[in-house]
Order: structure tokens, then C-alpha cells, then sequence
């Protein structure tokens, strides 16, 4: 089980890397002038994930990535090296409210650098 979580855990390290890293690309890519940065589906797939986020945000749902891996690793079992150090960059233990603006606040970052980064129509 703790093979399936750990996995669980890079899945989720590796989405929040494509929401983050995602928009660093973009703005350096407009700036550099790379055409891939204005890939559509690309750019809606960005969207998506961070809209995501932010609406499970607002309605107070957990990250079903976050709870599949609780429930695999159970209450008193130790993580591997990996899971310790993934979990280290992931997780604050911040109020609820602060994850919520955040999330919100970059959708929108996100939404107007679609409009001021406007990608290629299909």
C-alpha cells in the first residue's frame, strides 16, 4: 500500500508542478516568443486544473488525490523517503482561508494570462 501511495503522492506533486510550472512557462514563453506556450489544448488543460482546484476550494472538498493517499497509508504508518519529502514541499498547515484566496486568486492570474497570452485556435 505504501507503493500505491507514494505513487498516488508524485501524481499529485506532478499536477501541482503543471498548474505552478505551467504559468512560469507561459509567461516566460510569451516573453521568449515560444510557440508551444499558445498550444489551445494545452492552455485549457491549465485552465481546467486550476478551476478545479479553486472550486474544490470554495465548496470545502478535500482533494480526492489527498484522501485516497491518507486512506492507503492509514493513521500510524511511516511514509518513504520520497512521500516524506514530497509532503514537506505540498502541505503547510495554514488556515483554511488562505488556501482558498490562493486558489481562486491563481484561477484568475490564470484566466487573464489566457486572455493577455491568448493561445492558437485549433
Amino acid at each position: 500500500m505504501h507503493v500505491l501511495a507514494d505513487l498516488i503522492l508524485i501524481a499529485h506533486f506532478t499536477f501541482v508542478v503543471f498548474v505552478v510550472g505551467g504559468l512560469a512557462l507561459i509567461w516566460i514563453g510569451a516573453a521568449a516568443g515560444w510557440y508551444w506556450i499558445r498550444c489551445y489544448w494545452f492552455r485549457i488543460a491549465h485552465l481546467t486544473a486550476i478551476c478545479l482546484v479553486a472550486a474544490e476550494a470554495l465548496i470545502g472538498m478535500v482533494c480526492p488525490l489527498t484522501e485516497w493517499e491518507d486512506a492507503l497509508r492509514g493513521t500510524h504508518t511511516e511514509a518513504s523517503f520520497i512521500a516524506r519529502w514530497i509532503h514537506r514541499i505540498m502541505f503547510f498547515s495554514f488556515p483554511e482561508s488562505v488556501f482558498i484566496v490562493t486558489y481562486v486568486g491563481f484561477a484568475v492570474v490564470v484566466a487573464l494570462t489566457l486572455w493577455l497570452v491568448p493561445p492558437r485556435r485549433p
